[in-house]
């Protein structure tokens, strides 16, 4: 195998073959996750513990059901509840968690950097399931997946990623993505949300929402997040929507074949309306099922193939 990383920490220091080899395994993955019978022996005798220190429905769930699907047992660490709110720090429940037979901790932190530091402090596999606003690199991969499946090739794709750009590690993570399998990124939003020197990364900058969506193959809508409107980063939310909110007058204006994403969850009425949201040309719901089948394959991929060396199928 070519993927012979330990540790997933982002898509930025990932190669093109690497990330491919992650999503033509993500393919058995999903075809494994639409059976009757989805459970597999491949991971049997390992333990996946989520260990998330932000709220999340989408990704921890994705996380348990695709070990569970491939075997493996599951721990969820819920910070409310755990020794954290009696003084112990990051570090002391990651050793904690190890040390209670963990062969991978998935973690999700508010500081970037924190999966890092993790990975260097335990033996087990790590995998960053959201740092700060620095990178999301599963969420990204599920999103490439889910255009893979689409356009087969993202070479030459022009990729729309509107929204609070500065904060975004999703953003980041498919900007990085994106640009390593050939697609065209441009990035627009409030010019207070987009970082300064962005385009050093290799994307365009386009401060009008309807001039980079005329010739789009993709829009790729981030979620605001609501406390930075109490920042003042932006006039107000009604302006927003009005300026850079995906609706029915921006479909009109974008390709008929346009592609539209959504990390989740939405804020309807804000960046998208119901109507787009709903809109048979959006992909939001296939993003989440996605989301199992790219986790499994990272699972599977990062464990060698499990234990006992099944196959997937």
């Amino acid at each position: 195998m070519r993927f012979s990383r330990r540790c997933l920490l982002g898509l930025e220091d990932l190669t093109a073959e690497e990330i491919e080899e992650i999503l033509e395994t993500a393919v058995p993955c999903k075809e494994i996750i639409q059976r009757e019978v989805k459970k597999l022996p491949t991971l049997r005798g390992w333990t996946v513990a989520t260990l998330f220190y932000e709220p999340s429905t989408r990704t921890r769930n994705s996380f348990e059901l695709a070990a569970k699907w491939l075997g493996a047992d599951t721990v969820n660490v819920t910070i409310a509840t755990s020794s954290v709110q009696k003084g112990e720090n990051f570090i002391d429940t990651a050793k904690t968690i190890q040390a209670l037979g963990a062969d991978f901790i998935v973690l999700r932190h508010s500081m970037a950097g924190a999966p890092w530091l993790l990975a260097r402090t335990v033996d087990c596999r790590v995998i960053n399931a959201g740092d700060g606003a620095h990178e999301h690199p599963t969420q990204a991969l599920l999103d490439l997946f889910t255009l893979k499946e689409r356009f087969s090739s993202l070479a030459g794709l022009k990729v729309v990623i509107v929204g609070d750009i500065m904060h975004s590690r999703v953003a980041k993570s498919n900007i990085y993505g994106l640009l390593k399998l050939g697609a065209t990124v441009r990035v627009t939003g409030p010019p207070s949300l987009i970082p300064p020197g962005i385009e050093r990364l290799g994307v365009q900058v386009v401060n009008d929402l309807r001039e980079a969506v005329q010739d789009a193959d993709v829009i790729n809508v981030l979620r605001i997040q609501l406390e930075r409107q109490e920042k003042g980063l932006f006039p107000s939310l009604r302006e927003y929507a009005r300026l850079y909110g995906i609706n029915r007058e921006v479909l009109r204006i974008a390709p008929r074949d346009l592609v539209i994403m959504h990390p989740g969850p939405t804020n309807l009425g804000v960046e998208i309306t119901e109507e787009a949201a709903s809109d048979p040309r959006s992909v939001i719901t296939t993003q989440v099922t996605n989301g199992v089948a790219v986790r499994m394959a990272l699972l599977y991929l990062m464990s060698g193939g499990g234990k006992s060396g099944e196959l997937l199928s």
